[in-house]
């Protein structure tokens, strides 16, 4: 008997999007890291001659083009096929802006590991990414995530849920990025670096599409939670019948701006991070890169710890308010690091730096009702998006021109947006005196 609970436990687990989450990530950290090498691999004999750049330097402007284009693609190419995807979602099938969008990142995964195998050029990769784009990519996938785990909770612990969801994440690319260097290095002469790296990937993938397909359960209504508590109410309407759900068009407006500045500043030091600490003086190898990726996803861990210690005394726009900080001042001391631990203590101020989006995506999803709720996040994904088109090549030609002098400079620019971040989400917070009243409705 207890054999038998604990299967029909194990069972029930095993349908949540929880499996799916987990393999996801392990896949794609790994992916990354073999990316990440592959570029640099490829990017060692270009010159630029016209320029009369160092090697180091045209190795840098190499792999910084590279990855400009690469993440352009990425951030254009699913913006119809993610709202359709979203729309679908809304309409009752849950699962399918889960399922395609997977489909795109396995044959991606795959992509990569034939252009190690048969040597094919890198520009491949651009082709596989539109392929990823068309899926739905990132832009479907997580909001198809969030909406599952934010219709399965009620609205008092629903940023409790979605940083747990953010924690899953984190673990998973943790484990994946501390083996990711060390599996890099196992390959056939014949064959190339990467392959052992890439064949685990692309089977994750493949482990993570079939199971989302044929185990993962999806449920269509919110738990314990009519669609009219998720609005902050007027007292008017305390006693009374329920209004009809208006969405306050200001306070989303103002969400939407907070997450597009903070994450043009998230987005524009990380993609330069990346290349950063590839060059001297850091000049690290394939596993010193896992570690350094392990690092990032420990932030994952503990914003998820920062959000369990903080929310029972602040509020949840306290809580972006203190991950923004968190953020600003690692990046900004980043712009000094020349050695690796100084890399690691400029990421140990990044302990926060994960709660904001997170956090604001359950606001938003406060704002509006639950029918809507998967196209609305989808928007904010989309409108995520958008500021790819400036901030990439911005940081990019940044980084490039200022790397004889002060390469970091993209990292202080980065902690500047950060700040003006920090503007509209302290606008919303003033703006919601009567957030005790709607919890205390939801607590009767």
């Amino acid at each position: 008997m207890p054999l038998t609970n604990l299967c029909e436990t194990a069972f029930t687990v095993l349908r949540q999007i929880e499996p799916v989450l987990v393999l996801e990530q392990l896949g794609s950290t790994l992916f990354d890291t073999a990316l990440q090498m592959v570029v640099k691999d490829r990017s060692e004999n270009a010159t630029y001659p016209d320029a009369h750049l160092s090697r180091e330097e045209s190795q840098q402007k190499a792999m910084s083009d590279y990855y400009m284009i690469y993440n352009l693609i990425n951030k254009l190419t699913p913006i119809f096929p993610a709202m359709l995807l979203a729309r679908t979602g809304d309409r009752g099938w849950r699962r399918v802006p889960i399922v395609v969008p997977l489909s795109g990142y396995l044959m991606s995964r795959l992509a990569l590991l034939l252009v190690v195998i048969f040597r094919l050029p890198l520009e491949v990769m651009f082709g596989a990414a539109v392929l990823f784009g068309l899926s739905g990519g990132f832009c479907a996938y997580w909001p198809g995530v969030m909406t599952l785990a934010s219709l399965g909770s009620t609205a008092a612990d629903r940023s409790k849920v979605m940083m747990r969801v953010e924690l899953l994440y984190g673990a998973a690319g943790l484990v994946a990025s501390l083996v990711s260097g060390h599996l890099f290095l196992l390959y056939s002469s014949s064959l190339g670096n990467g392959t052992a790296l890439l064949s685990v990937s692309t089977l994750l993938h493949l482990l993570c599409l079939l199971h989302s397909i044929f185990l993962l359960q999806v449920k269509l209504e919110p738990k314990n939670e009519p669609e009219e508590n998720c609005q902050l109410v007027p007292p008017d309407s305390i006693n009374g019948p329920v209004a009809p759900f208006v969405i306050n068009k200001v306070n989303v407006a103002l969400l939407f701006a907070a997450a597009v500045l903070y994450l043009s500043a998230v987005g524009g030091a990380i993609e330069i991070l990346g290349i950063f600490v590839l060059k001297e003086p850091l000049n690290w190898t394939a596993t010193q890169v896992g570690y350094g990726n392990a690092a990032g996803c420990m932030i994952f861990i503990t914003s998820y710890l920062g959000v369990m210690v903080f929310r029972r005394c602040v509020s949840d726009v306290m809580l972006i308010l203190i991950g923004m900080i968190s953020f600003a001042s690692g990046i900004y001391f980043m712009s000094f690091v020349t050695s690796t631990y100084t890399f690691y203590l400029a990421r140990s101020l990044n302990l926060f730096a994960l709660i904001p989006l997170p956090t604001i995506r359950s606001l938003l999803s406060l704002q509006v009702p639950a029918s809507s709720c998967g196209t609305t996040l989808t928007f904010l994904q989309l409108a995520l998006k958008f500021p790819g088109l400036a901030y990439l090549p911005a940081f990019t030609k940044i980084y490039q021109g200022t790397l004889n002098w002060f390469p970091g400079f993209v990292f202080t620019l980065a902690s500047i947006l950060t700040v003006l971040a920090m503007i509209p989400i302290s606008i919303f917070g003033c703006r919601l005196p009567l957030r005790r009243q709607c919890d205390r409705i939801q607590e009767a």
